[in-house]
């Protein structure tokens, strides 16, 4: 297969309210249509995570971030065009996303990817998704597919062909929170 058939594939699942694995421009990743609470509900549900705890977005663009959060401060373009690795901004005035994925404080933590394969899975899907680390809360981040348990592997709707026989250390990204009165704090390096 294809990565333009994997990725057709997957948003197939996407767009019927599934729920994939899929390899990002750092770990693997859980996703679904983050517009879909019921999606939503199904990623806690397979991470045997508690709902409160917020999930990370993933976007191809400037463009499709804007979509999703109301204002987005100038401070946060300029720490995503400086970053040097893969890096998930925490903003506030979350819109347009299922209420289920936005945390209490009305934010969500964006990430605009530029890795090949999930910028194209992202553009073709045309709406934000959902991507938190494919494993149970709690344990290791899976860095590559070989890492993901079967659990995780037989609970999602579609597990991407791409990248599968990848060994390279990957990481989880950089998450800074912008605070409304412009504050940057660092919530993971």
């Amino acid at each position: 297969m294809n990565q333009a058939e994997d990725i057709k594939n997957a948003v197939a699942v996407l767009n019927k309210g599934g729920v994939i694995l899929y390899p990002t421009d750092t770990v693997w990743g859980i996703g679904c249509d983050a517009t879909n609470p019921e999606a939503v509900a199904k990623v806690y549900q397979i991470k045997h995570r508690d709902d409160s705890k917020a999930m990370i977005c993933l976007v191809d663009s400037d463009a499709r971030l804007q979509r999703y959060v109301r204002d987005v401060p100038n401070v946060a373009w300029d720490l995503l065009d400086l970053a040097t690795k893969p890096t998930t901004v925490i903003l506030g005035n979350a819109v347009n996303l299922a209420p289920n994925l936005i945390a209490e404080d009305g934010s969500i933590a964006m990430r605009i990817t530029k890795e090949p394969f999930s910028k194209e899975l992202c553009f073709r899907f045309q709406k934000a998704l959902v991507s938190t680390s494919a494993n149970i809360s709690g344990e290791p981040a899976a860095a590559n597919y070989a890492d993901i348990s079967q659990e995780i592997i037989d609970a999602v709707d579609y597990v991407c062909w791409s990248r599968r026989q990848e060994h390279k250390p990957h990481t989880p990204s950089s998450i800074i929170k912008l605070g409304i009165d412009g504050e940057v704090e660092i919530i993971r390096k």
